[in-house]
């Protein structure tokens, strides 16, 4: 049975599902639930001659914020416990992928939980797949949800 289980939210419908998903889990095992989310600051940052790189980076943090807020709400609203964490992009090359893979490590983590769009052909070679990215690099058994 998971005991730590890390779950990667970004405000999606699908991310929510697999918030719903986390949350069944932590009750069954009586486990306990970390939130995470990313902010990459290094992109925005490369068009600072654009706007206020300062004036982005707030605003990114602040939507991050808000994104753990609600699912710290929703998971409070389920009756679970959970801690949250930002994790914050600042050097150029690292993925957000890298990030929760790190930190299921650092934490460490059971299970990694974390919603897929199940995008296919030209959608995926331009979006790419953070849960793909995930399943391939993370050292820690992951659990994709399909979004709807």
């Amino acid at each position: 049975m998971y005991k730590r289980i890390l779950v990667a939210v970004d405000g999606s419908d699908t991310s929510q599902l697999a918030l719903q998903e986390a949350v069944n889990l932590t009750k069954e095992s009586g486990g306990q639930l970390r939130i995470v989310h990313v902010v990459d600051e290094v992109t925005f940052d490369l068009y600072r001659e654009v706007v206020d790189p300062g004036e982005i980076q707030k605003a990114i943090t602040k939507s991050g914020e808000a994104i753990l807020s609600k699912a710290q709400t929703a998971v409070r609203a389920a009756g679970v416990t959970a801690e949250t964490r930002l994790l914050e992009i600042q050097k150029l090359g690292r993925r957000v992928t890298d990030m929760i893979a790190q930190e299921a490590d650092a934490w460490p983590a059971d299970l990694i939980v974390i919603g897929t769009h199940g995008r296919h052909g030209f959608n995926h070679l331009l979006m790419g797949s953070v849960a793909e990215g995930v399943v391939r690099i993370a050292t820690k058994p992951v659990l994709l949800i399909r979004g709807k």
